[in-house]
């Protein structure tokens, strides 16, 4: 008997040994090898001779793995994805997200920690640049903070910038968030979102990759990625991008796999906002409040929601100061690009000092923030 058939005989092997299996076949497209499974059955493909196999048109390379299969290369991977404590759900498990496989090429396993349940469930992606804005992060919380409310699971790439925003807003908001990675579950990428990632899978999230264990992040791995992200969701957000970016790339998947698309708009003036404003152009729906994302995907609106108001008298009170200061003059003369302090002095004809000050509450209030360079108007 060969060694590698000591290692698990025919009646041991799962569903999942096959799908790895079939995962390792090389140089063969994900949908030709799902096609192969419709037209022949997982299980039984793996028993075909090399003369049935002929008729597919498949390479010698590609009949071998599927005539010899490696399974110590595959109970290696279930044991790296036991060792890192993850699952791997299979493309026939009930786990796997009936949207997902939807799309031209679905991943055939899927390698998760945390939530599983979260698969299943209505999801918004929200992504945008690494390189992001202040306004651009806040915006990302904001929106993901208010999307889980309407029960709704975020879902995003795990990146620097709007990512991570959405990430944080979903936990601020205690609703559940999916990151969708790019190297093996053994693995952050970033290493800064350490922190991020584990808080994610205390916090009832979820983190998602179709890469075996032991992957590291490559430049190619990350547009795969993305098609995942759209995949997952009935709709992308993208809040911030660059014309070359790869949150386009993932709008781009998104209406591939016929998905929404929505996009917010920005200052003119601001280099992050191109790409948001070129989806637009391209029939991407304007966003500009949580609304126009739950109308769009037909959900229904719970109208009792309102997260920035509280409804005991010191909350009243706390609006109305804020109502104060958003009728302020000065607020006017911060733009929603980075405003030096002399050009706020010179728009709002106030001596320096009272600027400075009014700057101050303003920013407690966090209608405005300090940014390199001067105030940043957020709201």
């Amino acid at each position: 008997m060969a060694e590698n058939e000591i290692v698990s005989t025919s009646s041991q092997r799962s569903n999942i040994h096959y799908w790895l299996a079939l995962k390792l076949v090389p140089r063969l497209a994900i949908h030709k090898k799902i096609k192969l499974v419709k037209a022949v059955g997982l299980s039984q493909l793996f028993s075909l001779s090399t003369n049935n196999l002929t008729v597919h048109k498949l390479s010698q390379k590609q009949q071998k793995a599927i005539t010899s299969p490696d399974w110590l290369k595959v109970e290696e991977i279930i044991n790296l994805s036991l060792t890192c404590q993850s699952e791997i759900v299979g493309f026939d498990d009930d786990h796997y997200p009936d949207l997902l496989k939807e799309i031209y090429d679905p991943p055939l396993v899927l390698f998760v920690k945390g939530n599983i349940k979260l698969l299943g469930q209505q999801q918004i992606a929200i992504v945008g640049s690494r390189n992001s804005s202040t306004s651009g992060r806040d915006n990302a919380f904001q929106f993901a903070h208010q999307l889980v409310q309407h029960d709704l699971i975020i879902t995003s790439g795990l990146a620097l910038g709007i990512d991570a925003a959405a990430h944080k807003g979903a936990l601020n908001g205690r609703g559940g968030t999916i990151a969708v990675v790019a190297t093996g579950l053994d693995s952050v990428y970033p290493a800064r979102h350490r922190v991020l990632a584990k808080d994610i899978v205390v916090n009832n999230g979820l983190i998602v990759s179709e890469f075996i264990p032991g992957t590291p992040p490559k430049a190619g791995h990350f547009p795969r990625r993305n098609r995942i992200i759209s995949g997952l969701s009935l709709g992308v957000l993208i809040v911030e991008a660059t014309i070359k970016s790869g949150s386009l790339i993932t709008a781009r998947c998104a209406m591939e796999q016929n998905r929404e698309v929505f996009s917010i708009p920005s200052s003119i003036k601001n280099p992050q906002a191109r790409g948001c404003h070129w989806l637009i152009k391209q029939g991407a729906k304007l966003v500009e409040e949580v609304a126009d994302i739950v109308e769009e995907i037909n959900i229904p609106m719970k109208s009792s929601l309102n997260l920035n108001r509280n409804n005991n008298k010191e909350g009243d009170t706390e609006e109305n100061q804020n109502q104060d200061l958003f009728n302020d003059s000065l607020l006017a003369s911060v733009g929603y690009e980075i405003t030096p302090v002399d050009i706020v002095v010179s728009r709002s004809k106030l001596p320096t000092d009272v600027v400075l000050t009014r700057l101050t509450m303003l920013e407690l209030r966090g209608l405005v923030s300090a940014v390199p360079g001067g105030y940043l108007r957020v709201n």
